[in-house]
């Protein structure tokens, strides 16, 4: 089933909210790196920069993702949500590795880089940082309501951003007050590393959904419980689960009395397949009738 409209309204929002806050925050931070030369705010731009291109993508895909099934996409276009977080993950992965070798480069350099501006850079962070932290906010309360993939993968690359924003703000302030200019490639190293970490887990999690890996442990148990003790099913067996998206697939396979009429049997089945929807209302539910052979 698709998103209800109150969740693709909310799944817009945070889309929005994101290309809007990263289209900000990119310009804000382009002219701190040109007044001050910092490799650390160049780690935060770079990032905000793949932000912005990401959340456009991202944005696209919920509204490519909100469409209802059709003739040749019967199971929905929900994919489309994890190959734009497979996306995702190359793309900062690819930048944090550049940002790591650059900072390497700056850290072993027989002469420290050179910083200005101070001042002005860690206005600019901060008012970057409260930007991000306002977005972080607006993604999570989202994500924990739809279940969108795309808006919690978006979320983690904020909530990434906001670390190497505070980092910069640290390293300008330790050059401007001790002179530290080394401490802008140490932080802009950690940085990368935290940027490389969140796009691994980002990578997993998209290719796992993409290769029809079944769905968490939790969740298979839930509809078995469901299912063992639902009135009228003597058994059942192949249950089945894989995610898209937000979307939950089921199969289940349960075991009626052969001897009750049709009538009876598929009424015990839709108002089964109706508990595991209440429990799991993004889900796409088929339910197959078997003789118990007792």
């Amino acid at each position: 089933m698709p998103y209800s409209t109150p969740s693709q309204k909310l799944n817009l929002s945070a889309g929005a909210a994101s290309v809007s806050v990263a289209a900000v925050l990119v310009g804000l931070k382009l002219w701190a790196l040109w007044a001050t030369g910092a490799l650390s705010i160049a780690a935060s731009l770079a990032d905000s920069a793949l932000d912005l291109l990401i959340s456009a993508a991202g944005l696209i895909a919920i509204v490519y993702a909100a469409r209802p099934a059709d003739e040749d996409h019967s199971f929905g276009h929900t994919s489309v949500e994890d190959l734009v977080s497979l996306g995702q993950a190359i793309f900062v992965a690819a930048s944090g590795a550049a940002i790591l070798w650059t900072g390497v480069e700056r850290l072993i350099a027989t002469t420290p880089p050179v910083l200005a501006d101070e001042g002005a850079g860690i206005a600019v962070m901060a008012l970057s940082a409260l930007l991000t932290a306002a977005l972080v906010l607006w993604q999570r309360r989202v994500a924990a309501r739809t279940g969108n993939k795309v808006v919690a993968a978006d979320m983690l690359h904020y909530v990434g951003d906001l670390l190497p924003t505070l980092g910069a703000m640290l390293a300008l302030w330790l050059s401007a007050r001790f002179g530290w200019t080394r401490a802008d490639s140490v932080i802009a190293i950690i940085a990368a590393a935290i940027m490389l970490r969140g796009a691994s887990k980002i990578f997993v999690a998209s290719w796992h959904a993409l290769m029809d890996r079944a769905a968490p442990d939790s969740i298979v148990k839930s509809i078995a419980e469901i299912a063992e003790i639902w009135p009228g099913v003597r058994g059942f067996h192949d249950l089945k689960t894989r995610t898209a998206g937000a979307k939950l697939f089921v199969q289940l396979h349960i075991e009626l009395d052969g001897e009750q009429s049709l009538e009876a049997a598929h009424a015990i089945a839709k108002s089964l397949k109706r508990a595991i929807l209440d429990a799991h209302p993004q889900a796409d539910v088929i339910i197959h009738m078997d003789v118990w052979h007792g």
